[in-house]
């Protein structure tokens, strides 16, 4: 992770942009204090991320929020927590903007460019609910107390050619609301460590600043714990179904579920590959529960561990206990020794379905 956070560090320093780590990828506690000699605060996604992004920064630095999902009696809290808030709708504006005056408030504008082939993961799919159409902006202006404007339009992408596009569209209301404009949130979905031109967006923040008078944010999650991480699992079965080899492991995509969201196999780090085709699954009753299938050097064997890697964005924290399988046990990992810091129990499962009679 440390790669990841010098990267953006310097990032930051050549363009003058100010870098948020978004704690929805990884909000493990050891993690976001890691971050925080690089980051000038966390960006949130729900009130119960806002408090856990206060008790790390201590005050020492920016938290911002925007979410479809924000309540009217949250909203009292969330003034004494944030220091900027994105409303994702002008409904959401107009009725709870009297409640943040304290804050400083954007919106998240859907600036209606598209640049996934998979609505699954597409901010600005059809019939998005996630931002305010820009057109309906343009049309009407921005609301007299909004101070910044927020846009998320990637996923994964290693290209400044989206940013340089959405920017060009966006040209025509940040100009026309330059007077009231104090920061932009360029959002997420950038893998900022593996862009392949840094120089484009160095170019593109500096020309932000200097053109607007602004302050403009960055928010990695996925750039920061994407290629971090490791889901260990042990072979507990083995057989054959339809002249394939299946190998079932102790873990589940219950434990990393955008693999079975979107279908993608993560990478694995051993056994080494080869030529052995074997399908690696998960041990819940799901038909579904299935890693993939890996060519490896051999057929895993009862008791064989299976490490697959990269897998520090978005598995812990949708983790569940689907089937009654415990969540997985968190160690940290400091060049050879390793820490044991969570185990996952049957009284919390116990307690997580007590109705409190018995």
């Amino acid at each position: 992770m440390a790669h990841n956070l010098i990267a953006l560090a310097a990032l930051k320093r050549a363009s003058g942009c100010k870098l948020l780590y978004s704690i929805k990828a990884l909000p493990l506690q050891a993690v976001l204090e890691q971050t925080l000699a690089y980051v000038d605060g966390f960006s949130v996604s729900s009130l119960f991320e806002a408090r856990v992004a206060a008790a790390i920064l201590a005050g020492a630095g920016d938290i911002h929020l925007t979410t479809p999902g924000m309540r009217v009696d949250e909203c009292e809290e969330l003034a004494q927590i944030c220091t900027h808030i994105s409303f994702n709708s002008l409904s959401q504006q107009q009725r709870l903007g009297s409640k943040l005056e304290s804050v400083s408030c954007g919106l998240r504008v859907n600036p209606k460019l598209s640049f996934l082939d998979d609505n699954r993961f597409d901010p600005c799919r059809p019939v998005s609910k996630l931002g305010v159409d820009i057109r309906a902006l343009e049309q009407r202006g921005l609301p007299t107390n909004i101070q910044g404007l927020h846009w998320h339009t990637v996923f994964s992408c290693k290209t400044v050619k989206p940013m340089q596009k959405t920017i060009a569209r966006m040209q025509g209301l940040l100009t026309n609301n330059r007077s009231q404009l104090q920061w932009i949130n360029l959002g997420g979905g950038y893998l900022y460590p593996q862009l392949n031109d840094y120089s484009a967006f160095i170019a593109l923040i500096q020309a932000l600043r200097r053109q607007f008078k602004v302050d403009v944010f960055i928010e990695p999650g996925k750039a920061v714990v994407g290629d971090v991480g490791f889901l260990v699992s042990e072979v507990i079965d083995c057989f054959e179904s339809d002249g394939k080899n299946i190998a079932v492991l102790d873990s589940s995509v219950n434990q990393h579920p955008e693999v079975f969201e979107y279908q993608k196999s993560p990478a694995i780090l051993s056994p080494e590959p080869g030529e052995q085709a074997v399908v690696l699954a998960g041990s819940s009753c799901l038909a579904g529960d299935v890693f993939g299938e890996y060519d490896l050097a051999h057929v895993p064997k009862i008791g064989d561990k299976i490490i697959f890697k990269d897998v520090g964005a978005y598995s812990l924290v949708k983790a569940n206990r689907f089937n009654g399988y415990p969540l997985p046990d968190i160690y940290g990992l400091n060049g050879k020794a390793c820490a044991h810091w969570k185990q996952d129990s049957y009284a919390a499962f116990y307690q997580q379905w007590n109705t409190g009679d018995g």
